[in-house]
């Protein structure tokens, strides 16, 4: 079984260069690259049934193939190996493990996993394991899903499942992949599965998405070794006012309560913030919601925490008729994300932006991480999701040159390598994506990953920027001034 390092990092001489023992890998999820949907006893999640309701994702597509990793994950890893990759941070799919979400596992599901572990393992690739990244078994949306206090039991049950099947192979265990998204676009503004538009039942999936990874925790340090690491991965809004005035402040306020600390609040420092409480006691009775002992579980110890990052969070209050926009860059939706926030005013960083029209502003990752750092020093962090979507195509030599991931890349890294400089406790980096693949609710209009798929015959090309990944994992630092690819 192999672990992250545990010890702190320590910068090197070089100023380009990371720590001995700096992890370099990249992700991927279940749903968005596995394909495979209805074979060996998998049933339908969430985003099956979501995908296949008419309108919801962009040209009607779906993940019922995606990018066949499922067939071909041989070699994908195969892959992996080549571009010189340390780890690999993937999904498990919830219902092809228990189809029900509830009772035995299918073994079949779970068979899948252990091929895929052993794989890497023997490529001298670590498997970072990932147990719940948006796809929630359709039985248990159907019986209520994340508003409902039972779908944080029934992950416990599944997360021991998980843990006994692959403990004795794999060393990090993440719960939940960013449970804003699972909360706040799944329940509120709709953009994602089950693409239902409820306030209180947003905040109510928030708090039983806390309570599931809590009691995950509990779980698997019951049933892993002790030298095994838990985890879970916050996608955390790196949120700025657009000016000095108070009610920018008090914009940037409220979004960093629902979009951060609602998160970070229980998880880290055991309560959630008095200003979240008030500014949604509108909408749910927190005091009915939180049981006695919620807390306590939800605050379990942690040994890393994953931080997602891709974009700043830009607010203003309010603007009627004038620059910015309630879009936040999460999807077009008539229902705001935002509980509890919903009037506040969305901007872009810059002018400079991504296939997503995100802006490119790297400076937002190494705030994140020394933030972070200094309020949770004794916490390691690990970036868990960075990457960039552009509208990449294969050239007629059959190469797939993508200079503006490089350069969107090599800025991101440079930002992590500075916040280690500057004493955050950053022990690795995982590349988003390792594939392009079903980019949610954009389906497959969205590149982003190391190495291009052609979805008709699932031909693997690595894309320039995997190669020049490759070469930093290889020197374990940046390349020089002018090296950019």
């Amino acid at each position: 079984m192999t672990a992250v390092r545990t010890e702190p990092t320590a910068q090197s001489a070089s100023h380009t260069s990371f720590p001995p023992g700096f992890v370099w890998g990249a992700a991927t999820a279940a749903y968005q690259v596995e394909g495979a949907a209805a074979e060996d006893g998998r049933t339908p999640s969430i985003w099956d049934t979501f995908s296949h309701t008419p309108g919801k994702v962009r040209n009607g597509d779906t993940g019922d193939i995606a990018a066949d990793h499922y067939h071909r994950y041989q070699g994908d890893v195969a892959l992996m190996k080549d571009l010189g990759l340390k780890a690999y941070r993937f999904s498990v799919s919830w219902s092809r493990v228990q189809p029900t979400g509830r009772g035995p596992a299918v073994e079949r599901g779970l068979d899948f996993y252990r091929r895929l572990t052993d794989e890497l393992l023997t490529a001298g690739i670590t498997p970072v394991v990932t147990l719940y990244h948006w796809d929630l078994p359709q039985e248990l949306e159907d019986a209520g899903g994340w508003p409902q206090r039972d779908t944080a039991y029934r992950f416990a049950d599944y997360a021991e499942i998980m843990a006994r099947a692959l403990g004795d192979r794999v060393g990090v265990w993440t719960t939940l992949n960013e449970p804003w998204c699972s909360a706040f676009l799944g329940y509120g503004s709709g953009v994602h599965a089950p693409g239902r538009t409820d306030p209180a039942a947003t905040l109510r999936a928030a708090h039983h998405l806390n309570l599931a990874h809590g009691r995950a925790v509990g779980v698997l340090r019951d049933n892993l070794p002790a030298t095994a690491q838990t985890s879970i991965t916050l996608n955390l809004h790196e949120v700025r006012p657009l000016t000095d005035s108070a009610a920018d402040a008090e914009a940037a306020r409220r979004i960093d309560a629902v979009g951060n600390r609602i998160f970070t609040g229980p998880i880290l420092d055991g309560a959630y913030p008095e200003d979240l409480l008030a500014d949604t006691a509108h909408l749910v009775d927190w005091a009915e919601l939180v049981h006695d002992g919620d807390l306590t579980e939800i605050s379990r110890p942690v040994d890393l925490l994953g931080v997602n990052y891709y974009s700043p969070t830009v607010v203003s209050a309010a603007v009627e008729g004038g620059a910015g926009t309630r879009n936040d860059g999460h999807g077009a939706s008539d229902h705001s994300p935002w509980t509890g926030a919903d009037d506040v005013t969305f901007h872009l960083a810059n002018d400079q932006v991504t296939a997503m029209n995100w802006a490119i502003d790297a400076s937002g990752l190494h705030t994140l991480l020394t933030g972070l750092a200094a309020s949770h020093p004794r916490l390691p962090l690990m970036v868990t999701e960075n990457g960039a979507a552009f509208d990449d195509y294969v050239s007629p030599e059959g190469r797939v040159n993508d200079p503006q991931r490089i350069a969107y890349l090599h800025a991101h890294l440079e930002a992590v390598r500075q916040a280690v400089a500057d004493g955050a406790d950053v022990r690795g980096y995982f590349l988003w994506s390792l594939l392009d693949n079903f980019e949610w609710s954009y389906g497959y209009s969205k590149r982003f990953g190391a190495v291009y798929v052609d979805y008709g015959t699932q031909r693997r090309i690595p894309k320039a920027s995997a190669h020049w990944y490759a070469d930093v994992i290889r020197q374990n630092a940046l390349p020089a001034a002018g090296e950019q690819g």
